[in-house]
Protein backbone atom coordinates (compact mmCIF):
# COMPACT_ATOMS: atom_id res chain seq x y z
CA UNK A 1 0.00 0.00 0.00
CA UNK A 2 2.87 2.53 0.53
CA UNK A 3 3.54 2.39 -3.25
CA UNK A 4 -0.10 3.32 -3.96
CA UNK A 5 0.06 6.22 -1.51
CA UNK A 6 3.27 7.49 -3.07
CA UNK A 7 1.74 7.30 -6.56
CA UNK A 8 -1.32 9.29 -5.44
CA UNK A 9 0.91 11.91 -3.85
CA UNK A 10 2.92 12.19 -7.10
CA UNK A 11 -0.27 12.67 -9.15
CA UNK A 12 -1.56 15.36 -6.78
CA UNK A 13 1.80 17.15 -6.96
CA UNK A 14 1.80 16.94 -10.76
CA UNK A 15 -1.78 18.26 -10.92
CA UNK A 16 -0.84 21.17 -8.69
CA UNK A 17 2.17 22.02 -10.84
CA UNK A 18 0.09 21.95 -14.05
CA UNK A 19 -2.85 23.83 -12.54
CA UNK A 20 -5.25 20.91 -13.03
CA UNK A 21 -6.67 18.41 -10.55
CA UNK A 22 -7.94 14.89 -11.00
CA UNK A 23 -9.04 14.93 -7.37
CA UNK A 24 -11.48 17.82 -7.77
CA UNK A 25 -14.82 17.14 -6.11
CA UNK A 26 -17.60 16.81 -8.66
CA UNK A 27 -21.21 17.72 -7.80
CA UNK A 28 -23.72 14.88 -7.73
CA UNK A 29 -27.50 15.19 -7.76
CA UNK A 30 -28.98 11.76 -6.93
CA UNK A 31 -32.57 13.03 -6.96
CA UNK A 32 -33.44 12.31 -10.63
CA UNK A 33 -32.16 8.72 -10.47
CA UNK A 34 -33.85 8.14 -7.11
CA UNK A 35 -37.21 9.45 -8.32
CA UNK A 36 -36.92 7.41 -11.50
CA UNK A 37 -36.35 4.28 -9.44
CA UNK A 38 -39.39 4.98 -7.26
CA UNK A 39 -41.49 5.36 -10.41
CA UNK A 40 -40.41 1.81 -11.32
CA UNK A 41 -41.17 0.40 -7.86
CA UNK A 42 -44.48 2.13 -7.05
CA UNK A 43 -47.67 1.61 -9.09
CA UNK A 44 -48.64 5.27 -9.37
CA UNK A 45 -51.23 4.45 -12.04
CA UNK A 46 -53.12 2.31 -9.52
CA UNK A 47 -53.02 5.11 -6.95
CA UNK A 48 -54.45 7.56 -9.48
CA UNK A 49 -57.09 5.11 -10.73
CA UNK A 50 -58.34 4.53 -7.18
CA UNK A 51 -58.89 8.27 -6.75
CA UNK A 52 -56.75 8.28 -3.61
CA UNK A 53 -56.39 11.60 -1.82
CA UNK A 54 -53.12 11.96 0.08
CA UNK A 55 -51.60 14.43 2.55
CA UNK A 56 -47.82 14.53 2.89
CA UNK A 57 -45.82 16.01 5.78
CA UNK A 58 -42.02 16.18 5.26
CA UNK A 59 -41.67 17.97 8.62
CA UNK A 60 -39.55 20.72 7.02
CA UNK A 61 -36.96 18.10 6.12
CA UNK A 62 -35.06 16.43 3.32
CA UNK A 63 -38.13 14.83 1.67
CA UNK A 64 -39.60 18.17 0.56
CA UNK A 65 -40.38 17.89 -3.13
CA UNK A 66 -40.14 14.10 -3.24
CA UNK A 67 -43.29 12.16 -2.26
CA UNK A 68 -45.70 14.95 -3.17
CA UNK A 69 -43.98 15.69 -6.49
CA UNK A 70 -44.10 12.05 -7.54
CA UNK A 71 -47.79 11.76 -6.65
CA UNK A 72 -48.69 15.06 -8.29
CA UNK A 73 -46.83 14.18 -11.48
CA UNK A 74 -48.88 10.96 -11.61
CA UNK A 75 -52.14 12.93 -11.38
CA UNK A 76 -52.85 12.02 -7.76
CA UNK A 77 -54.58 14.58 -5.52
CA UNK A 78 -52.02 15.43 -2.84
CA UNK A 79 -51.74 18.22 -0.27
CA UNK A 80 -48.65 19.09 1.73
CA UNK A 81 -47.98 20.63 5.13
CA UNK A 82 -44.66 21.96 6.45
CA UNK A 83 -43.37 22.22 2.90
CA UNK A 84 -40.86 24.98 3.57
CA UNK A 85 -37.46 25.40 5.14
CA UNK A 86 -37.35 25.84 8.91
CA UNK A 87 -33.99 25.25 10.55
CA UNK A 88 -35.74 24.90 13.94
CA UNK A 89 -38.22 22.30 12.64
CA UNK A 90 -41.16 24.05 14.26
CA UNK A 91 -39.39 24.15 17.61
CA UNK A 92 -39.27 20.39 18.15
CA UNK A 93 -37.50 17.34 16.80
CA UNK A 94 -38.67 16.47 13.26
CA UNK A 95 -40.02 13.08 14.29
CA UNK A 96 -43.01 11.54 12.46
CA UNK A 97 -44.59 10.50 15.75
CA UNK A 98 -48.28 10.42 16.65
CA UNK A 99 -48.29 13.54 18.85
CA UNK A 100 -46.53 15.69 16.20
CA UNK A 101 -48.80 14.93 13.24
CA UNK A 102 -51.90 16.97 14.14
CA UNK A 103 -51.33 19.52 11.33
CA UNK A 104 -51.35 16.63 8.86
CA UNK A 105 -54.56 15.33 10.43
CA UNK A 106 -56.17 18.75 10.08
CA UNK A 107 -55.28 18.88 6.40
CA UNK A 108 -56.60 15.33 5.97
CA UNK A 109 -59.96 16.34 7.43
CA UNK A 110 -60.04 19.43 5.23
CA UNK A 111 -59.29 17.49 2.04
CA UNK A 112 -61.11 14.26 3.03
CA UNK A 113 -57.86 12.39 2.44
CA UNK A 114 -57.66 8.59 2.54
CA UNK A 115 -54.14 8.50 3.99
CA UNK A 116 -51.47 10.73 5.50
CA UNK A 117 -47.79 9.99 5.00
CA UNK A 118 -44.93 11.70 6.86
CA UNK A 119 -41.15 11.47 6.96
CA UNK A 120 -38.63 12.59 9.56
CA UNK A 121 -35.96 15.25 9.05
CA UNK A 122 -33.61 13.12 6.96
CA UNK A 123 -36.46 11.12 5.40
CA UNK A 124 -35.31 7.66 6.45
CA UNK A 125 -38.21 7.05 8.87
CA UNK A 126 -41.95 7.21 8.33
CA UNK A 127 -45.23 8.05 10.03
CA UNK A 128 -48.55 6.83 8.63
CA UNK A 129 -52.04 8.09 9.52
CA UNK A 130 -55.27 6.36 8.50
CA UNK A 131 -58.27 8.15 6.98
CA UNK A 132 -59.97 8.45 10.39
CA UNK A 133 -56.90 10.15 11.92
CA UNK A 134 -55.54 7.04 13.64
CA UNK A 135 -51.76 6.80 13.75
CA UNK A 136 -50.61 3.38 12.61
CA UNK A 137 -47.77 1.93 14.67
CA UNK A 138 -44.64 1.25 12.56
CA UNK A 139 -44.89 -2.39 13.71
CA UNK A 140 -48.22 -2.67 11.91
CA UNK A 141 -47.04 -0.83 8.80
CA UNK A 142 -44.20 -3.31 8.36
CA UNK A 143 -46.54 -6.28 8.78
CA UNK A 144 -49.13 -4.87 6.36
CA UNK A 145 -46.55 -4.17 3.67
CA UNK A 146 -44.96 -7.60 4.12
CA UNK A 147 -48.34 -9.26 3.58
CA UNK A 148 -49.06 -6.99 0.62
CA UNK A 149 -45.72 -7.62 -1.11
CA UNK A 150 -46.09 -11.38 -0.78
CA UNK A 151 -49.58 -11.33 -2.27
CA UNK A 152 -49.11 -8.59 -4.88
CA UNK A 153 -45.52 -9.20 -6.02
CA UNK A 154 -45.21 -12.88 -5.16
CA UNK A 155 -42.00 -12.16 -3.23
CA UNK A 156 -41.45 -15.07 -0.86
CA UNK A 157 -37.67 -15.10 -0.55
CA UNK A 158 -37.75 -14.04 3.11
CA UNK A 159 -38.63 -11.35 5.63
CA UNK A 160 -36.39 -9.57 8.13
CA UNK A 161 -37.16 -7.86 11.44
CA UNK A 162 -35.28 -6.82 14.53
CA UNK A 163 -35.71 -8.78 17.74
CA UNK A 164 -37.74 -5.87 19.19
CA UNK A 165 -40.24 -5.77 16.31
CA UNK A 166 -43.72 -7.31 16.43
CA UNK A 167 -44.18 -11.07 16.24
CA UNK A 168 -47.12 -10.41 13.94
CA UNK A 169 -44.43 -10.68 11.27
CA UNK A 170 -43.42 -14.11 12.63
CA UNK A 171 -47.03 -15.26 12.35
CA UNK A 172 -47.33 -13.93 8.80
CA UNK A 173 -44.07 -15.63 7.83
CA UNK A 174 -45.50 -18.96 8.98
CA UNK A 175 -48.80 -18.25 7.22
CA UNK A 176 -47.09 -17.44 3.90
CA UNK A 177 -44.39 -20.09 4.37
CA UNK A 178 -41.65 -17.47 4.13
CA UNK A 179 -38.28 -17.72 5.90
CA UNK A 180 -37.96 -15.35 8.86
CA UNK A 181 -34.70 -13.58 9.75
CA UNK A 182 -34.67 -12.03 13.23
CA UNK A 183 -31.72 -9.70 13.79
CA UNK A 184 -30.27 -7.49 16.52
CA UNK A 185 -31.57 -3.92 16.58
CA UNK A 186 -29.95 -1.78 13.87
CA UNK A 187 -30.93 -1.51 10.22
CA UNK A 188 -27.43 -2.42 9.08
CA UNK A 189 -28.28 -6.07 9.77
CA UNK A 190 -31.44 -5.89 7.63
CA UNK A 191 -29.61 -3.93 4.94
CA UNK A 192 -27.10 -6.75 4.60
CA UNK A 193 -29.95 -9.24 4.08
CA UNK A 194 -31.44 -6.97 1.39
CA UNK A 195 -28.06 -6.75 -0.37
CA UNK A 196 -27.91 -10.56 -0.42
CA UNK A 197 -31.54 -10.75 -1.65
CA UNK A 198 -32.44 -12.96 1.31
CA UNK A 199 -35.50 -10.89 2.21
CA UNK A 200 -38.30 -9.17 0.33
CA UNK A 201 -38.76 -6.62 3.08
CA UNK A 202 -37.01 -5.69 6.30
CA UNK A 203 -38.27 -3.46 9.07
CA UNK A 204 -37.77 -2.18 12.60
CA UNK A 205 -40.36 -0.99 15.09
CA UNK A 206 -38.56 2.37 15.19
CA UNK A 207 -40.02 3.15 11.73
CA UNK A 208 -37.25 1.91 9.48
CA UNK A 209 -38.11 -0.13 6.38
CA UNK A 210 -36.83 -1.04 2.94
CA UNK A 211 -37.49 -3.71 0.30
CA UNK A 212 -35.61 -5.84 -2.21
CA UNK A 213 -34.37 -4.25 -5.44
CA UNK A 214 -33.99 -0.96 -3.57
CA UNK A 215 -31.34 0.72 -1.42
CA UNK A 216 -30.32 -1.49 1.54
CA UNK A 217 -31.11 1.32 3.96
CA UNK A 218 -34.34 2.51 5.59
CA UNK A 219 -36.40 4.80 3.36
CA UNK A 220 -39.36 6.79 4.67
CA UNK A 221 -40.33 8.12 1.24
CA UNK A 222 -40.57 4.60 -0.19
CA UNK A 223 -42.63 3.37 2.77
CA UNK A 224 -45.23 6.12 2.53
CA UNK A 225 -45.69 5.61 -1.20
CA UNK A 226 -45.93 1.83 -0.77
CA UNK A 227 -48.71 2.39 1.77
CA UNK A 228 -50.55 4.58 -0.77
CA UNK A 229 -50.30 1.82 -3.36
CA UNK A 230 -51.48 -0.82 -0.90
CA UNK A 231 -54.56 1.19 0.14
CA UNK A 232 -55.36 1.93 -3.52
CA UNK A 233 -54.99 -1.67 -4.66
CA UNK A 234 -56.79 -3.28 -1.74
CA UNK A 235 -59.51 -0.62 -1.66
CA UNK A 236 -59.73 -0.62 2.12
CA UNK A 237 -58.56 1.64 4.93
CA UNK A 238 -55.41 0.79 6.83
CA UNK A 239 -57.45 0.02 9.95
CA UNK A 240 -59.59 -2.45 8.06
CA UNK A 241 -56.51 -4.07 6.51
CA UNK A 242 -55.01 -4.51 9.96
CA UNK A 243 -58.17 -6.15 11.26
CA UNK A 244 -58.03 -8.53 8.29
CA UNK A 245 -54.47 -9.47 9.30
CA UNK A 246 -55.64 -10.19 12.85
CA UNK A 247 -58.35 -12.46 11.47
CA UNK A 248 -55.77 -14.20 9.31
CA UNK A 249 -53.07 -14.91 11.91
CA UNK A 250 -54.24 -13.62 15.31
CA UNK A 251 -54.03 -10.30 17.16
CA UNK A 252 -50.83 -8.63 18.35
CA UNK A 253 -50.57 -5.51 20.52
CA UNK A 254 -47.04 -4.11 20.91
CA UNK A 255 -45.69 -1.35 23.16
CA UNK A 256 -42.35 0.34 23.82
CA UNK A 257 -41.44 2.10 27.07
CA UNK A 258 -38.28 3.72 28.45
CA UNK A 259 -37.32 3.67 32.12
CA UNK A 260 -34.54 5.76 33.67
CA UNK A 261 -32.41 3.91 36.21
CA UNK A 262 -30.45 5.01 39.24
CA UNK A 263 -26.86 3.68 39.38
CA UNK A 264 -27.89 1.19 42.08
CA UNK A 265 -30.89 -0.11 40.14
CA UNK A 266 -28.89 -0.30 36.90
CA UNK A 267 -26.12 -2.35 38.52
CA UNK A 268 -28.63 -4.77 40.04
CA UNK A 269 -30.69 -5.02 36.87
CA UNK A 270 -27.64 -5.62 34.67
CA UNK A 271 -26.86 -8.71 36.76
CA UNK A 272 -30.47 -9.86 36.52
CA UNK A 273 -30.34 -9.71 32.71
CA UNK A 274 -27.73 -12.50 32.75
CA UNK A 275 -30.27 -14.91 34.27
CA UNK A 276 -32.85 -16.96 32.39
CA UNK A 277 -36.11 -16.84 34.40
CA UNK A 278 -38.38 -19.88 34.13
CA UNK A 279 -41.54 -17.86 34.71
CA UNK A 280 -42.68 -14.29 34.04
CA UNK A 281 -45.98 -12.43 34.59
CA UNK A 282 -47.70 -15.66 35.60
CA UNK A 283 -46.59 -17.55 32.48
CA UNK A 284 -43.90 -20.07 31.68
CA UNK A 285 -40.93 -18.71 29.72
CA UNK A 286 -40.73 -20.83 26.58
CA UNK A 287 -37.63 -19.17 25.14
CA UNK A 288 -34.96 -16.66 26.17
CA UNK A 289 -33.51 -14.84 23.15
CA UNK A 290 -30.21 -12.97 23.52
CA UNK A 291 -29.62 -11.57 20.04
CA UNK A 292 -29.87 -8.08 21.50
CA UNK A 293 -30.56 -7.62 25.20
CA UNK A 294 -32.92 -10.19 26.72
CA UNK A 295 -36.19 -11.21 25.06
CA UNK A 296 -38.46 -13.52 27.04
CA UNK A 297 -41.05 -15.35 24.94
CA UNK A 298 -43.91 -16.67 27.06
CA UNK A 299 -46.09 -19.74 26.59
CA UNK A 300 -49.13 -17.68 25.50
CA UNK A 301 -47.21 -16.04 22.65
CA UNK A 302 -46.65 -12.76 24.48
CA UNK A 303 -43.11 -11.48 25.04
CA UNK A 304 -41.02 -8.78 26.66
CA UNK A 305 -37.59 -7.56 25.57
CA UNK A 306 -35.13 -5.52 27.66
CA UNK A 307 -32.33 -3.49 26.07
CA UNK A 308 -30.00 -1.28 28.09
CA UNK A 309 -28.96 1.97 26.45
CA UNK A 310 -25.26 2.29 25.78
CA UNK A 311 -25.28 6.08 26.15
CA UNK A 312 -27.57 6.86 29.11
CA UNK A 313 -28.94 5.14 32.26
CA UNK A 314 -32.08 3.95 30.49
CA UNK A 315 -33.59 0.54 29.78
CA UNK A 316 -35.84 0.19 26.75
CA UNK A 317 -38.67 -2.26 27.28
CA UNK A 318 -40.61 -3.77 24.38
CA UNK A 319 -43.74 -5.77 25.19
CA UNK A 320 -46.36 -7.55 23.10
CA UNK A 321 -49.48 -9.52 23.96
CA UNK A 322 -52.49 -10.96 22.08
CA UNK A 323 -54.92 -8.53 23.76
CA UNK A 324 -54.94 -4.97 25.06
CA UNK A 325 -55.75 -6.22 28.56
CA UNK A 326 -52.93 -8.73 28.40
CA UNK A 327 -50.55 -6.02 27.23
CA UNK A 328 -51.35 -3.82 30.23
CA UNK A 329 -50.68 -6.71 32.63
CA UNK A 330 -47.47 -7.61 30.83
CA UNK A 331 -46.28 -3.99 30.85
CA UNK A 332 -46.87 -3.73 34.59
CA UNK A 333 -44.97 -6.98 35.20
CA UNK A 334 -42.12 -5.84 32.94
CA UNK A 335 -41.72 -2.64 34.96
CA UNK A 336 -41.93 -4.48 38.28
CA UNK A 337 -39.19 -6.89 37.18
CA UNK A 338 -36.82 -3.95 36.68
CA UNK A 339 -37.32 -2.31 40.04
CA UNK A 340 -38.13 -5.19 42.39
Amino acid sequence: MPEVTQQIEKEIAADSASGTSKTEVQPLDPKPAYLARLREIIDFAAIKKAGLRVVFDPLWGAARGYSDSLLRDAGVEVSTVHDYRDVLFGGHAPEPDDHLLDPMREKMRETKAHIGIATDGDADRFGIVDEDGTFLQPNYVIALLFDYLVESRGWKNGVGKSVATTNLINALARHHQVELHETPVGFKYLGELIKQDKIAIGGEESAGLSIRYHVPEKDGVLTGLMCCEMVAQRKQSLGRLLQDLFVKVGSFYPMRENFRLTPEVQAKFTKKLRLDPHGFAGHKVSEAVRKDGLKLVLDDGSWVCYRLSGTEPVVRVYSEAPSQQGLQKLSAAAKQWIFE
